[in-house]
């Protein structure tokens, strides 16, 4: 491998680490398409690659989020159990549904929750003290608030609808685990629309939760020898420092600007879930 390649999976690593870290999401949705497309691995060793480069964006930018308070640890303990269940789900019904209609249901959606996320262009936000409701998420204790730099104030806000989201975390974790992709994309969506979480929060938590994910992923592939570490390595560099610029990012954008980001995206992928329904691969499969 000479240094040239070296320095280029670095950069995009960069790239890739700090749109991931500021939006929440497995930064392996960009970096397999990036490494099948432009550097011409095999798409099971990229898939293998991203995870890494999850793992390192994940930890990469949870310190600065959790510095600030802007990590919900309790909820995301109770939603990752939700999201490890629909996964194990998912791992006993690979090869039952054609794969066509799982991409098209993903496709679908990736749609619904951007149209969702843009008709909610600005947080609600309802103060912790002014609701004496003993809900589901009232008995759990994950109502909280952050400090947000960009209203130069501490929000206080409430979790809504927990059960609801714990059905769409299961969700969330079946189809990662039937298509083989990371549930970022789709818990991001969850927490702002049903829990009705600061789309700040909503990422902080997710990036959280990604990494715990994903270390178990990590852990199994290393063990099996799986892992190049010649192309990790640059990677997993490239990534932690771009997620601390996503985590930067994200403590002083304002939630509008990045959920209209986040709509992006979730179109973008949702193009690529169509076009790969129809067995049209423009880019590798996502991670």
């Amino acid at each position: 491998m000479d240094a040239a390649f070296v320095v280029w999976l670095i950069a995009v690593s960069i790239g890739a680490g700090a749109l991931g870290g500021a939006l929440g999401m497995a930064s392996g949705i960009f970096i397999v398409p990036i490494l099948t497309m432009f550097g011409h691995l095999d798409i099971h060793a990229a898939i293998i690659v991203s995870i890494v480069s999850v793992i390192a964006c994940s930890c990469g930018s949870a310190a600065p989020f959790l510095n600030n308070g802007m990590t919900n640890i309790r909820l995301a303990i109770v939603l990752e159990v939700a999201t490890t269940l629909g996964a194990l789900t998912g791992l006993l019904l690979i090869g039952v549904l054609p794969v066509s209609l799982l991409y098209l249901l993903f496709s679908a959606v990736l749609l619904v929750s951007a149209w969702q996320m843009n008709t909610r262009r600005a947080d609600t936000i309802i103060g912790v003290e002014d609701s004496n409701q003993r809900d589901c998420a009232s008995r759990l204790c994950v109502h909280s608030s952050y400090p947000d730099a960009h209203l130069h104030g501490e929000v206080s806000y409430r979790v809504q609808r927990l059960p609801l989201g714990f059905v769409l975390m299961y969700g969330a974790g079946l189809l990662s685990a039937l298509l083989g992709i990371g549930s970022g994309v789709l818990k991001i969506p969850a927490m702002d629309t049903a829990l009705r979480l600061p789309i700040k929060v909503s990422s902080a938590t997710s990036n959280f939760m990604i990494g715990v994910t994903a270390a178990a992923s990590g852990l199994a592939y290393y063990t099996r020898g799986e892992i190049d570490a010649a192309v990790a390595g640059p990677v997993a560099l490239g990534s932690v420092v771009g997620s601390l610029i996503g985590g930067r990012v994200l403590l002083f954008v304002s939630g509008t600007k990045l959920r209209l980001l986040f709509v992006i995206v979730l179109i973008f992928l949702a193009i690529q879930m169509t076009l790969s329904a129809l067995g049209i691969h423009v880019v590798g499969k996502t991670s």
